[in-house]
């Protein structure tokens, strides 16, 4: 297994395994494992049908009994249009496929929309943990605007048999105040009902890509937006591996700003920025699952490269979708399998 993931890395191999972190030590970390929901989940104010359903999840699929999860999300059909998201495999346009994809892929998990999983409920809301996703971008307005609002409600989720919710803040942007509020409350009723949340914590505002560096990628922006999160109780937070060591908060002279944020706290390494993502869920209280991105022309390397950045840098599991769904069935499960291994070798290690 150790061979195929290096062979994956290709000249990146040495240095993504053999990194030592020497900014937040790994010990001041909760780390993923078989126990989590016992000695993290159950000391909260979570109730008892919460906690079963995060173990259903974590009991599910390849990663079964590990505490990592690989979760399948295709809300891209509203996010990025159906048509541009499934012309390379059409297919997906059939809500049965994604399912099944998520099943035959050996996820703890499918998220998708409350249309494309409820028409398959009755067939396979026992075969798989559901997550509704509640809020898109809706993107067809002229000219485009970009904001979060719901297509669905909690309880439409509970009546499905879903076992959480998931939904996106664009933090940052002018929306963000109310799209706070409205994913609070439907947090606290998921919660009410048993249902896990999942927090897709991204960032949208035109002002963090001020000229060529992409700050919605910058280390202390996107760890900030998880300490958001974890505030209004996601259980699991969602977010893109950062790529930028250069600090948004001191670049674009706002917000507030130690030094030692980009000192003691983080590094320019991914997995060291990646770790900084993790303390900022409450020391990895709150599991991370970092995004697998847009297919590229090398999708099961830089799979296979993001997982082993977020499992090393302490983070729960990876979510991928369009590296897998926009490919032949095989295909999309052999790479659904090698993100699945990288959590299944001990030969990759916390940094």
């Amino acid at each position: 297994m150790i061979d195929k993931i290096k062979a994956a890395l290709g000249g990146e191999a040495d240095s993504l395994l053999n990194h030592i972190c020497k900014t937040i030590p790994k010990e001041s970390l909760s780390l993923p494992g078989g126990n989590y929901v016992d000695e993290i989940l159950s000391q909260s104010d979570r109730n008892n049908t919460v906690l079963r359903n995060y173990q259903t999840i974590l009991n599910t699929g390849r990663l079964a009994g590990t505490g990592y999860t690989s979760i399948l999300p295709v809300d891209q059909g509203i996010e990025h249009s159906a048509g541009a998201s499934f012309a390379k495999n059409p297919a997906y346009f059939d809500p049965e496929n994604i399912v099944k994809l998520a099943i035959e892929g050996g996820c703890n998990a499918v998220a998708s929309t409350l249309g494309v999983l409820g028409l398959v409920s009755r067939k396979y809301a026992h075969k798989i943990p559901f997550i509704v996703k509640i809020n898109h971008n809706e993107l067809l307005s002229y000219p485009n605007k970009f904001d979060q609002i719901q297509f669905a409600n909690v309880e439409q989720a509970f009546d499905m048999g879903a076992v959480a919710v998931g939904a996106t803040i664009y933090f940052g942007s002018d929306e963000s105040s109310r799209q706070i509020q409205e994913i609070t409350e439907a947090f606290h009723r998921a919660h009410e009902l048993g249902m896990v949340t999942i927090l897709w914590a991204y960032l949208r505002n035109d002002g963090f890509k001020p000229d060529k560096i992409d700050y919605h990628l910058a280390t202390d922006l996107t760890g900030q937006a998880n300490h958001l999160a974890a505030t209004i109780q996601a259980d699991i937070v969602k977010q893109k591996l950062p790529e930028v060591y250069a600090g948004g908060f001191k670049d674009l002279k706002f917000g507030k700003k130690d030094d030692r944020m980009y000192t003691a706290l983080s590094a320019d390494n991914a997995i060291d920025m990646a770790r900084y993502q993790v303390a900022n869920c409450y020391m990895g209280k709150i599991g991370l699952i970092n995004s697998g991105g847009a297919s590229g022309e090398n999708d099961l390397g830089d799979a296979v490269k993001a997982a082993v950045v977020n499992k090393r840098a302490g983070g729960m599991g990876l979510i991928s979708g369009r590296k897998a769904f926009q490919k032949p069935m095989k295909d999309g499960v052999a790479l659904l399998n090698a993100i699945q291994d990288v959590y299944l070798s001990k030969d990759v290690t916390v940094a």
